[in-house]
C-alpha cells in the first residue's frame, strides 16, 4: 500500500538509535564511537529529509517546504547559541556572523546552483514562478545587507559590531521582513510560490490531493521529524570540537568550522531540494532554497542577538571586504540568472563556479 511506503522502518530506528548512541557517549566516549555518532548524525539527516517530503506531501506547497525551513532555523539556532553559551571569552565572537554567511553562500551557489544542473542535465529547462522568486530575492537582499554588510560602515561600534540598541532594531527589523515574507508566501500570494505546471491542481479539493497520507501519519512524521533535527544539532555540537581541531590541526582558519556548522544544518534541506529538482520540481527546490535563506538571517540573527544582548556577550557581524565581494557577486548572478523564469545548465555552472572559489578562498585566505 501507498501507505506502508512512507512508513519504511529505517526512518523510525535512525533517530532513536541515534539518541541512544548520544547518551552513550559519556561511557564510550574514543575516536572510533565518533566515527559511529558521525554515521548516526548521516542516516539523521536523511531520515529528517524523509519526514519532511511526507510532510510536504500532505500539507502541500508551499507550506511542506517552509515548515522544513523553520524546524531546521530553530536547529541552527540552538547549535549556535549552545555552542556561544559554552565558550569562553571573544572564542565565538564571529561565530554566529560565520555559520549565518556560510549558510546563504552554501544556498544560493551550492545549493541552488546544484539544483539547476541536475534539472537541466535531466530536463534541459525547468520553469519557475518568477514574482515569488523576485519577492524572495529582494526581501533576501535587504536583510543580508542590514545584518552582514551595513555593520561594517556604523561608527557607534568599530570591528563590524553593532551597540546592543542597534543589534535589537535590526534584528526587530529582520524579523519584520521575514514575517511579511512568510505571509505573502503562505496567504497573501500563495500562487506565486507554487510551480506553473502545477497550478491546475491548486483549486481541487483539500481532500483528493491528501486523503492518502491520514490525519496520524502525519502527526507521527512531525514527532520523527522534530526527533531526527533535535539529535542532528546535538551530535553535531558534540562532534564540533573534533572538527575544530582537525581544522586547527590542518591549519586552516576558524571560519571552516562556520562553513561545516552550516553544511551539516543544511544537509537535509539540500538533499530535499536536490530530489525535487530532479522530479522536475524546480519551484520546490527554490522555495526551499530561498526559504532557508531568509529564515537563517530573518530568524536567527534575532534570536541570536536577544540571548546576545541579555547575557553579554559581543557579536561581530560585519564581513571582511573579500566575503563582501563573493556575496555580491552571487546575488547578482542569481539576480540575473532567474529574471526570465526558467533555468539552463550554465547558471548552474557560474553559481557551482562562484561557490568552489569561496570554499577555496576561505581555506587558502
Amino acid at each position: 500500500m501507498y501507505i506502508k511506503k512512507y512508513l519504511r522502518m529505517w526512518t523510525f530506528l535512525i533517530p532513536i538509535l541515534a539518541w541512544f548512541s548520544y547518551v552513550g557517549n559519556s561511557v564510550f566516549s574514543s575516536g572510533y564511537y565518533s566515527v559511529i555518532l558521525t554515521l548516526f548524525l548521516i542516516g539523521s539527516v536523511l531520515a529528517a529529509v524523509y519526514h519532511s517530503e511526507v510532510i510536504a506531501h500532505r500539507l502541500g506547497e508551499p507550506f511542506g517546504t517552509l515548515l522544513l525551513a523553520f524546524a531546521i532555523t530553530i536547529i541552527e539556532v540552538g547549535l549556535i547559541i549552545s555552542i556561544m553559551m559554552g565558550a569562553k571569552g571573544l572564542e565565538t565572537i564571529t561565530l554566529a556572523r560565520d555559520t549565518v554567511f556560510a549558510a546563504v553562500m552554501i544556498i544560493l551557489t551550492g545549493i541552488i546552483g546544484s539544483c539547476i544542473v541536475i534539472g537541466s542535465l535531466r530536463y534541459r529547462e525547468q520553469s519557475f514562478t518568477l514574482q515569488g522568486v523576485s519577492t524572495a530575492l529582494i526581501t533576501l537582499t535587504s536583510v543580508i545587507i542590514f545584518v552582514l554588510i551595513l555593520p561594517n560602515y556604523t561608527v557607534s561600534h568599530l570591528g563590524g559590531e553593532y551597540t546592543s540598541l542597534q543589534l535589537l532594531f535590526i534584528a526587530l527589523i529582520s524579523l519584520g521582513l521575514y514575517l511579511g515574507f512568510t505571509m505573502i508566501q503562505t496567504f497573501r500570494h500563495r500562487s506565486f510560490f507554487i510551480s506553473p505546471q502545477n497550478k491546475l491542481s491548486e483549486n481541487l479539493p483539500v481532500e483528493s490531493n491528501n486523503k492518502i497520507i491520514s490525519t496520524k501519519q502525519l502527526y507521527i512524521n512531525c514527532i520523527l521529524l522534530i526527533l531526527s533535527l533535535g539529535i542532528v544539532v546535538l551530535l553535531a555540537k558534540l562532534l564540533s570540537k573534533d572538527v575544530e581541531h582537525i581544522v586547527v590541526s590542518v591549519g586552516a582558519p576558524k571560519s571552516l568550522v562556520g562553513i561545516i556548522i552550516a553544511g551539516i544544518v543544511l544537509l537535509p534541506e539540500g538533499l530535499a531540494a536536490f530530489r525535487a529538482a530532479k522530479s522536475d520540481q524546480i519551484q520546490t527546490s527554490l522555495n526551499l532554497a530561498f526559504g532557508s535563506a531568509l529564515a537563517s538571517i530573518g530568524l536567527s540573527i534575532p534570536a541570536i542577538a536577544i540571548i546576545s544582548v541579555m547575557t553579554g556577550i559581543r557579536m561581530t557581524l560585519g564581513i571582511d571586504i573579500k566575503s563582501t565581494i563573493l556575496l555580491g557577486l552571487s546575488l547578482f548572478i542569481i539576480t540575473v540568472s532567474l529574471a526570465t523564469g526558467r533555468t539552463n545548465i550554465m547558471q548552474g555552472i557560474v553559481l557551482i563556479a562562484i561557490f568552489l572559489i569561496y570554499l577555496f578562498i576561505t581555506i587558502v585566505p
